[in-house]
């Protein structure tokens, strides 16, 4: 981490400070102490009316909390990029003291003053100077409270991450959802001549039986009857969540063999007894989101189930409450209307959290609000009747590769703060403009949007949905009539992912075929070893009927499906990547001294932890030919354009930068060509030496085309009046 600078004013005596054209004078007040003169100035040349301050006063309400290791402006540029509004500085010289003290203690102390204004908090940073021999401040405004949430995260290094319940982690059926789909079953087989699947459904249907059965026996008697030996309920208190409530005692039988638990949702109504299968791996997963007391995530749930199910459901999965504490149950657990989209801004209405810094575990993608879809890990639904044997059929179960994922998430998001926008915040002056600031990283970054649910063929039907959807169980456990003609369940089909889907160094996942049990797996060893590897060299691998790796074709393979193909093309990419691997990682991992044949990761399918702050590093290969100056300068300058290229867009629209095929004049230079798009329109083209220069010139040529263009087929991604102008500072006076 860099080291922050001393601020200029403890070394300069006295001495006059002019302003710049285009300034305004405005009175500062801390509450209702006056502490002088300032001189402000809008970021926009001829901005008028564009000064954030009502009334044409500086009144400032708190100070930020203390931020032990972030300055308060790396902090603002994570949580709302490019919100700075002004710059001032203090008009007279000396400045008044109150003022003085002001600079000092946010300067000294990582905090901000905080000028709150309707729903909306302006942050005064106090930034140091080359010339100016004042205190001067940047003014960012960001949404209120948000900054408060963040501060604690990013000092700690946590991230937020989001459960869906139902088919992601648990699979829960009553009584009557058991009949219903057992009913459901025995329909299929009364018009099935397949006899492959009619065994397969007779399995299924054995499966939910025994499950009924065994929920009849603890509505009937509090006990059931496992393997021959009789399980007594035990009592489970509680605990209440915030706002009160009177002490609840749950009868409760744990099967910890079958996953299983049986549950009372009321417990003086026998009716609303519940079979729920855990997920396997669960407590894998919850112990690396508790490991060590160490906080790595903030846990949050979001369902589409009803609230008493939903908290019970999440209290048999977080038992002692440690990854949700019961104070903050109420808020952290959050319940959407069956049929409405999910949404990362209503998760964190209590501004917990901002959306950025924040992953979702869901088995499905669309049920997500297109802008954070990027931020979903779409994990396999558990189908524990229909494909008992899903989970276990690769060798890293799905939720320990959600743990994976996780895992790389969160290093690579606080790799990216640390080493670059860290860094340079701490080299940024006051007389530095907007394009400086560098970027900041998103959770999406580090995550590929992916379904891996069920993609029925010609011969196969996809399997009726398992456990209770959101409706059902708000039915089911108020005890409400149901007619025979709503015992009817549709089926669900699920989408494949699209061809092409780009993996980053992540098993991921299993397609399940309706055969009554028994499945086909992807992918394959070969794969899952080119994304580990892909993950420690911090390199893209793409699987298509090629493998890139680092936008290099590596491999070719062709196959009667894409999933054959995609096994084969890894296959050979991986003998034609193993010596260069090797020689690189020895180094690095001392993969020579290791078992090459061992899969990696731990013995339980973990990636190891990355370790995180002032220990996240990866060594850069030895041998580079790249001028490392020029190219450094280059990465900075590309990551600050494609940030504010990001701000011009609409939310969901994205700038694709796609490597072109070199023709064979260039082929002889080197040349790399990179063109950037936006719907499908080209933006700007860029030739180089290599891909971050030809990457950084189609940049800032689309940079240029997005800040001026008049074409509507462009026009139509930006967001209203965000023709930006960035002026120049001027940095004399």
């Amino acid at each position: 981490m860099a080291t922050p600078r001393a601020p200029p004013l403890a070394a300069v005596p006295g001495g006059g400070a002019g302003a710049a054209a285009g300034g305004v004078t405005m009175r500062m007040f801390h509450g209702d102490v006056f502490l002088g003169e300032a001189e402000v100035f809008p970021m926009k040349q001829g901005a008028e009316g564009s000064l954030p301050f009502p009334s044409n006063e500086i009144r400032i309400s708190h100070l930020s909390p203390t931020s032990e290791r972030c300055p308060p402006l790396a902090i603002l540029q994570t949580i709302a990029p490019f919100s700075v509004r002004c710059k001032l500085q203090a008009k007279l010289m000396p400045p008044h003291p109150s003022l003085h003290r002001l600079y000092l203690t946010c300067f000294n102390e990582y905090k901000s003053a905080v000028v709150v204004v309707g729903d909306e908090e302006l942050h005064l940073v106090a930034m140091p100077s080359k010339v100016e021999k004042v205190p001067c401040f940047w003014c960012c405004s960001v949404r209120s409270g948000i900054y408060a949430a963040s501060v604690g995260m990013l000092n700690l290094r946590c991230l937020a991450i989001v459960f869906d319940l139902d088919e992601t982690l648990i699979v829960a059926n009553t009584m009557k959802s058991f009949e219903d789909r057992i009913e459901m079953l025995s329909r299929r087989m009364d018009i099935e001549d397949d006899p492959v699947r009619i065994a397969g459904m007779s399995a299924e249907i054995k499966r939910y039986i025994e499950d009924r059965e065994l929920l009849k026996e603890f509505i009937d008697t509090d006990t059931v009857t496992d393997n021959g030996r009789i399980v007594g309920t035990q009592k489970e208190e509680v605990l209440p969540i915030s706002g009160g409530q009177e002490r609840v005692l749950r009868p409760v039988i744990r099967l910890p063999e079958r996953n299983a638990i049986l549950t009372r949702i009321n417990p003086e109504v026998r009716d609303t007894s519940v079979f729920v299968k855990l997920r396997p791996a669960w407590e894998d997963l919850r112990s690396y989101l508790t490991a060590k007391g160490r906080k790595r995530f903030e846990v949050y749930v979001c369902t589409m189930a009803e609230r008493d199910y939903a908290l019970e459901m999440w209290r048999l999965l977080d038992p002692e409450a440690n990854l949700i504490s019961s104070h903050n149950l109420a808020e952290r657990v959050v319940c959407v209307k069956s049929g409405s989209k999910k949404c990362l801004q209503n998760v964190f209405k209590d501004k917990g959290c901002h959306p950025k810094m924040a992953m979702v575990i869901d088995d499905r993608l669309q049920v997500w609000d297109e802008k954070d879809q990027p931020r979903v890990h779409v994990v396999p639904a558990y189908t524990p009747y229909y494909a008992p044997q899903a989970e276990m059929a690769n060798a890293v179960p799905v939720l320990c590769v959600a743990r994976n994922v996780a895992c790389n998430v969160r290093g690579g998001f606080f790799r990216e703060f640390d080493e670059n926008l860290l860094r340079k915040v701490f080299e940024l002056m006051y007389e530095n403009e907007l394009l400086d600031l560098p970027y900041a990283p998103d959770v999406g970054d580090y995550l590929v949007c992916e379904d891996t649910n069920f993609a029925p063929n010609n011969k196969d039907v996809a399997p009726i949905p398992e456990g209770m959807s959101g409706a059902e169980v708000g039915k089911r456990l108020n005890g409400l009539a149901y007619p025979r003609d709503q015992k009817q369940i549709p089926s669900s089909t699920r989408l494949s992912d699209d061809d092409g889907v780009a993996l980053r160094g992540i098993p991921g996942g299993t397609n399940i075929q309706s055969n009554g049990g028994s499945l086909a797996t992807t992918p394959s060893l070969f794969v899952t070893v080119l994304q580990e590897i892909g993950r420690l060299c911090e390199s893209r691998v793409e699987f298509r009927s090629t493998v890139l790796f680092s936008n290099e074709k590596i491999g070719i393979g062709i196959g009667k499906t894409r999933d054959e193909a995609q096994v084969l093309a890894a296959e050979k990419a991986l003998q034609n990547l193993e010596s260069n691997y090797l020689s690189f990682m020895a180094p690095v991992a001392g993969v020579l001294n290791k078992d090459v044949n061992k899969p990696p990761g731990s013995g339980n399918g973990f990636l190891e932890d990355i370790t995180l702050s002032e220990d996240i590093s990866m060594e850069e290969p030895s041998g580079s030919t790249l001028k490392e100056q020029d190219h450094s300068k280059a990465l900075d300058r590309l990551s600050s354009v494609i940030s504010l290229i990001r701000e011009l867009c609409l939310e969901d629209q994205h700038v694709v930068f796609r490597d072109q095929v070199r023709d064979s004049g260039s082929a002889l230079n080197g040349e790399y060509h990179f063109q950037a798009e936006l719907g499908g329109q080209i933006l700007g083209r860029g030739i180089g030496l290599n891909k971050d220069f030809a990457k950084l010139q189609a940049a800032e040529e689309a940079l240029k085309t997005l800040k001026t263009t008049t074409d509507p087929q462009i026009k139509k991604h930006l967001r209203p009046m965000q023709q930006l102008n960035f002026p120049l500072y001027p940095t004399q006076r």
